[in-house]
């Protein structure tokens, strides 16, 4: 991964009419990242993405991708892969068919029954698109939005309707693209995605980007929680917090603060009850986020 970035939006805005969508957002995609845009919905995610696309102009701001106007699609579309929440492929066609196409259509070259195979679709290879369920047409999608190992690949909610096994074999062949340098931006509702894979994380909220930075800088500026209960006549425990049949502590200290517990609990021959104690993950920022 280097700086050189692949996308770079300054003060973008998009509007439907008198209503704006997104305002002066501004944010770069590095070379090689898997960067993260995630918001609540209605947060304009998708209309951003859309004009990073090349699929609707803005209303004001700046918009490159490569270096290049998105509108520019001869320059930019044949090294972009996409990943549509809806695609609309033709229902007559098979599987083969529909990859077939849209990889020519794409500029980029590929062996389509390889595509096929990665994207887990092998049996299904000459079965209609009106004929697939929607986890297979979600793997079609995939299959699309991959051929020809694209140098940046957007995926707007790539595993909605996939079982796990699915979502699993998605993602390893995402880190397959990944290690051979491809850039990819990801939206998702699935937190716990973003958390484990995303290298940087954009929170929109009302149209503008709020937070930005690695799951730890998010994170970090939220309390660690470390919640116990107590069996009847226990002392009173060395960290305070809201007691109300049990103890919930929110420390910036969950390291220090648990293991003072843990060494008293030992001393006073005290068995914690229901003890459970973790860092702030991504869906508590988000909490904070729409309560802002």
């Amino acid at each position: 991964m280097t700086d050189s970035p692949v996308i770079e939006v300054d003060r973008l805005a998009v509007a439907y009419g008198d209503f704006t969508a997104v305002r002066d957002l501004s944010f770069q995609v590095r070379r090689g990242e898997l960067y993260a845009l995630l918001g609540t919905n209605g947060a304009g995610k998708t209309s951003s993405l859309e004009v990073i696309e090349g699929h609707r102009p803005s209303a004001s701001g700046t918009v490159r991708v490569f270096g290049e106007s998105p509108q520019n699609r001869r320059a930019v579309r044949p090294r972009m892969g996409m990943m549509l929440q809806e695609s609309g492929f033709s229902r007559d066609l098979t599987v083969r068919e529909s990859v077939s196409l849209i990889g020519t259509l794409s500029g980029r070259r590929d062996n389509v029954d390889r595509v096929i195979g990665l994207s887990g679709l092998d049996r299904k290879s000459s079965t209609q698109v009106s004929q697939l369920s929607g986890g297979e047409k979600r793997r079609l999608d995939f299959a699309t939005a991959v051929f020809g190992g694209p140098e940046l690949l957007i995926l707007d909610e790539p595993t909605a309707g996939l079982d796990i096994g699915s979502r699993d074999a998605l993602w390893a062949a995402v880190d397959r693209l990944r290690d051979e340098g491809s850039t990819v931006v990801l939206t998702t509702h699935y937190l716990e995605e973003a958390q484990e894979r995303a290298d940087r994380i954009g929170l929109m909220h009302r149209g503008t980007l709020r937070r930005e930075g690695t799951v730890a800088e998010l994170t970090q500026t939220l309390p660690s929680v470390i919640s116990f209960a107590l069996p009847p006549g226990s002392p009173e425990p060395p960290i305070v917090g809201a007691r109300n049949g049990s103890f919930h502590v929110e420390t910036f200290d969950l390291q220090g603060d648990l293991h003072r517990l843990l060494e008293w609990a030992h001393r006073a021959g005290v068995e914690l009850q229901q003890l459970e104690a973790g860092p702030t993950r991504l869906d508590d920022v988000f909490r904070a986020l729409e309560a802002a």
